[in-house]
């Protein structure tokens, strides 16, 4: 018998469902330490003991814990779907993966800023951080209300 992967993926929807949730929160967290670790190498002197040593850990969290749950959250999220397709018909789920899109967005905005600090090339104040860190979490209680509240079924 070949692999079906929407019966695959339905009966395992529970299992799938919590790695997806693990892999988000996993996700959140490094999005939202990243910008504070920006916040303190905005105000550190170029070159200095801090500044260094907050390049070794803005490149470590990237890419040892978000990176990879990036990654494992967009993985999941597809098996959720290919398990429940019918969620692809649902307006909650349009602002959902609008949001989630708009979440790999500022994902990939933090990336380049690492790359920018470490060429101690930033010119961008320790203000700019701490709103920027706020963007994450806007966009996690969109999703989380999309996910919970489900309006527009």
């Amino acid at each position: 018998m070949p692999f079906q992967p929407v019966a695959f993926f339905a009966d395992h929807y529970n299992w799938v469902k919590a790695l997806h949730i693990i892999a988000v929160i996993s996700w959140m967290a490094g999005m939202l330490y990243l910008p504070r670790l920006f916040v303190y190498h905005a105000d550190a002197d170029k070159g200095s003991e801090l500044s260094e040593t907050l390049k070794i850990m803005e490149r470590k969290l990237l890419r040892v814990i978000i990176n990879p749950a990036m990654g494992a959250t967009w993985l999941f999220g597809i098996f959720l779907v290919l398990g429940n397709p019918a969620v692809l018909t649902q307006g909650w789920f349009h602002v959902k993966l609008t949001a989630v899109l708009l979440l790999s967005g500022v994902h990939g905005f933090l990336a380049k800023t690492r790359k920018v600090f470490l060429k101690d090339e930033n010119k961008r104040p320790a203000k700019f951080y701490r709103i920027l860190n706020e963007a994450p979490t806007v966009l996690m209680i969109l999703i989380v209300i999309m996910v919970v509240v489900k309006p527009w079924q």
